[in-house]
């Protein structure tokens, strides 16, 4: 099954995307916005990119997603070993 979705070609001129690059470019957004919801995994994300997760988490980062998603509690776990050594 697949979703057609269109966009108005002036969305292209407001982005100043490129045609050929802007499929790709909305897949990413949609994707980075699920994986950053929880609602799929960087692994499917990345199925469906056709690339690896580390390029995925590349991909994520370079348009200013969050690839790790560390609440306070856990930032403390990870910041423990750090403290006891200095």
């Amino acid at each position: 099954m697949s979703v057609v979705v269109e966009f108005p070609e002036q969305l292209l001129l407001a982005t100043k995307s490129e045609r050929k690059l802007f499929p790709r470019q909305v897949m990413l957004f949609t994707l980075g916005h699920f994986y950053q919801q929880g609602k799929i995994s960087a692994g499917y994300a990345a199925q469906l990119l056709n690339c690896d997760k580390v390029t995925f988490y590349r991909l994520l980062s370079e348009n200013g997603f969050d690839v790790i998603d560390y609440d306070e509690a856990d930032l403390e776990m990870e910041a423990q070993p750090l403290v006891a050594r200095t």
